[in-house]
């Protein structure tokens, strides 16, 4: 078990530091401000109430995304916890602009309704979104993210998901501006929220 998490753990800081340096040196004859400028991107995915994009949240909301599911048994509640509790830190007007969204690595399982039920157990606002494996596998590369799963033998849950942890700021262009660890503080996280919202 050491060594499968070890193995991730170092997929998963290749894959971002790749990103990270595709993003820093690449020159496409444009300059962004973000320097994830090669990371992020339009995406749609199906919540509850029908198709989500991230433009339809574009001069309205920031959004604050996170891949996992529903039956993740730790890094999971801890992150989705924490969001809530940041957000509780925010002023009524600020807490209106920020969007918080669940990505599902398991749509097996988690279904529109059963993220729906699962994120609003956190906070009401949340959102939890889903899709085809080929659908959820774009938006985990466009993202710089990793995900496998995993057989559980002798489990009634028969197979897990072990997942890069990383809650992703994307301010109201639609753009990545900043990464934040899956157990960053709610201050930590309510700060970086604050300071995207009054850029």
């Amino acid at each position: 078990m050491v060594n499968k998490k070890s193995g991730l753990i170092l997929l998963m800081g290749v894959a971002l530091l790749a990103g990270i340096a595709s993003a820093l040196f690449s020159d496409k004859g444009t300059k962004s401000s973000s320097p994830f400028s090669s990371l992020g991107g339009e995406f749609e995915l199906m919540g509850n109430n029908g198709p989500v994009k991230l433009s339809d949240f574009e001069d309205e909301k920031l959004v604050l995304m996170f891949f996992g599911y529903t039956q993740c048994p730790d890094v999971c509640p801890l992150s989705l916890t924490n969001v809530a509790r940041a957000i509780k830190k925010l002023s009524p007007e600020q807490a209106e602009q920020v969007q918080a969204m669940l990505v599902s690595l398991d749509p097996k399982r988690d279904t529109p309704e059963v993220l729906a039920n699962y994120v609003s157990f956190f906070n009401e606002s949340f959102i939890g979104v889903t899709g085809t494996k080929s659908q959820i596998d774009d938006v985990v590369k466009q993202y710089g993210a990793v995900y496998r799963i995993v057989e559980l033998k002798d489990s009634a849950m028969e197979y897990g998901v072990d997942h890069s942890s990383r809650l992703y700021l994307i301010d109201k262009n639609g753009e990545l501006v900043k990464l934040l660890y899956h157990d960053s503080k709610p201050e930590e996280i309510a700060q970086a929220i604050v300071a995207t919202l009054n850029q």
